[in-house]
Formats: structure tokens, sequence, C-alpha cells
């Protein structure tokens, strides 16, 4: 018997984490229902009916394998982004391309820089293939696209990870920033660009699609806009050379048949996506008017999301607690100065109201245990 399992080194010397704790495990662990789910970002507004039709229908055919190639799918992607087949790559929601992009370009030690504070997924990857992280703090809430420049100018690293919008705190650069900072990288420098909840983000951080420049990756997701969080899919555009790369790595068969059905059939059913952004955009002015009847701030979003100013870190996370006593599930980031918010995902119109609710009642408790303290 093995004194000992022959595990890499970079696994050995992993920590036992994962990004996220889901809303199942603290169902587990509390024994009872969350009553209002507002912290993954998940759409609450459900799936385009063409969508759920079409993934029915594919249910009678799951007895078949999923086409490892996406033709159809990827076809239509091609289509409405005006580039080729060739530059599009399917994988099993933005984490998976994510870590494709990590597996591509990273060698064990090699520098990866991000922002601090910014989607923890993408640090998992990097971390999990032997990359070195280097985190830039945002500067007013926002990646800080200068001083990720000079970080890429110093470190030369393999990737440079940038969210527009950014996940946690909904801001967004414009699209003529993000242009010039991809101007100015390093030319061995690959930007990975999560462009996740580009449908919801105002037109000013539009940036329009270039496949021709090589060290950019564009990836999005059908888990938000579309509202197929769970049926995990995602895409990938970029140079078909890098597209290429990604055929040599990837899990052919990892987006299933029934994902595909629907995604195709969400892609077109463009006034779905509209009724949902509209709905998103009518509940962030909800909840900032609610941030200001309560005397919180409330950080102006391009994202299905609103972040909620709560004051300093202990505070946000004793609201947290607060919240889900009451079966309330928000999140909030996870380091300074960023973790002095709520992160709230904008539900239905029913949802909001219990969150509004929710927030009245347990906000007075949050100044009680300060007074106490």
């Amino acid at each position: 018997m093995l004194d000992q399992l022959p595990f890499t080194r970079i696994v050995r010397e992993l920590p036992s984490t994962v990004p996220f704790v889901p809303p199942e495990a603290m169902e587990r662990e509390r024994g009872r229902r969350l009553r209002v789910r507002l912290g993954a970002n998940e759409s609450s507004f459900g799936i385009s009916p063409r969508a759920q039709e079409a993934m029915c229908a594919a249910v009678g055919e799951i007895f078949w394998y999923n086409d490892p190639e996406g033709y159809e799918l990827r076809e239509g992607l091609a289509q409405v982004h005006g580039v080729s087949l060739e530059e599009v790559c399917l994988g099993s929601g933005i984490d998976d391309l994510l870590d494709l992009c990590v597996r591509l370009f990273v060698e064990p030690g090699d520098p990866v820089v991000t922002s601090l504070g910014a989607y923890p997924t993408f640090n998992y990857h990097v971390a999990g293939h032997g990359g070195v992280l280097h985190e830039v703090p945002y500067m007013d809430d926002r990646e800080d696209l200068g001083a990720l420049l000079e970080a890429a100018r110093r470190l030369e690293p393999r990737l440079v990870y940038v969210a527009n919008p950014d996940n946690p705190m909904g801001t967004w650069n414009r699209g003529g920033e993000l242009r010039e900072f991809i101007e100015q990288l390093p030319e061995n420098c690959v930007l990975v660009l999560d462009e996740a909840y580009l449908e919801f983000a105002p037109e000013e951080a539009l940036l329009p699609l270039d496949t021709e420049r090589r060290n950019v990756v564009r990836v999005r997701t059908f888990s938000k806009a579309h509202g197929m969080a769970g049926a995990r899919i995602g895409y990938a555009v970029a140079h078909r050379e890098v597209m290429a790369a990604f055929g040599k790595v990837r899990n052919h068969f990892g987006v299933n048949r029934v994902a595909q059905a629907g995604a195709l059939a969400s892609l077109r059913d463009g006034g779905f996506v509209r009724n949902v952004v509209r709905q998103v955009e009518e509940g962030r002015r909800d909840y900032m008017a609610l941030a200001e009847e309560l005397g919180l701030g409330a950080i102006p979003s391009g994202t299905n999301f609103v972040a909620f100013d709560i004051g300093d870190g202990d505070r946000a996370r004793q609201l947290m607690g607060l919240l889900l006593e009451r079966d309330v599930f928000v999140r909030m980031p996870g380091v300074a100065p960023l973790y002095r918010c709520i992160r709230v995902t904008v539900g239905t119109v029913e949802e909001r109201s219990d969150f509004a609710d929710a927030l009245r009642d347990v906000l007075p408790r949050l100044s009680e245990k300060e007074v106490r303290s």
C-alpha cells in the first residue's frame, strides 16, 4: 500500500478551497430552504419559452452524444457577432473557458495579473495550474486599467484578466479605455476579457469585437441574461489560431446536447433577452431608491446585481448573517475595501420586495450590535 498518494507538487501545495460556498450547502447546513436567493447572480426571470421547448425536445434525444463541434450554435453565434465559425469555441460556462485559457498559456511559476477582489474562479484555475497571481487593487471601485497595464509591463505575465462589467462591484470601464489598454499591452501578454454581464452594460462600456488581435480572448455566457446558469454553457471569441489551440485541450463532449439546443433557441429569441434587460434595469432603479431610503450607499451597476455600501467589512458581514437568519441569501466581496458592500442580485418584483422588507427589518439590529460592541 502506498504511504502517500502520488499527487503532483502543485496539488499537494494547494489549499482545500472552492471559489464559492453554494447556497445548497447553506441549506443543508441550516436544515431549511432559502426563501430569497439573491446571492449567485442567477436570473430570476427564467429562460426563453423557445429555449424551454427546444430543451424539452432535446431530452428525448439525450441517449445520443452531443455534437462535439457545437456546429449549429457556433454558426449562430458567428452570424450574430459577425465573425467566422473558426473564431468561436463553446465551453461549459465561462469557468470552463477560463480554465482553458490558463491551461493554454500558463506554465508553473508564470506570473498572471488580475485585480484584487475580482472574480475568484479565475484565481482558482491559475493556482491549480501552478501560476503565480499578482493582484492589483481597484481604484474608485473599478478595475484599474492603468495599474493593470503597469503590472503587465513590469511582470511580463502570460495572462491579464479583466471583467467588463465587473463582478463583484458591477462597475465598468469605457470601451475606448479598454481599446487603449489592449493596444498598450506587451506583445506576448494575452488579455482574458470576461464579458459575462455584457447584455446589461451601458453602451459606453461596449468594445467592438476584433478577432484580428491574437492576444485578446473574449468570454461570454448564457448564464445571466439568457437565464441558463444551470445548463452550464458559454463561449469564447478570439483569433482562429487561439481557437484552434482551444481545440487541442478542451473537453469536446463537455457541452451537453440539451444545453446546446436551449442556447441556440435563446440566441434566436432576442425579444426575450431584451425584456430581461428591461426588468433588470427597473430592478436596479428599485435598489438604488431602497438604498437612498435607508441611508445606504449603492454603486451604479452595469450588471444584474447592485452592490450596497454598508460602510465596512464587519458591518457588511453582520448584515449578511442577519439576512441569512431571515432566509435571504446575498453575498459580499472577499477583500478590503470592496468587502464593505453586500452584493444583491436583481430578482423579480416579489423577490425585491421580500429583500427590501428583510433589509428594513434587520438594519436597525445591525446598528444596535455596533453600539453594544
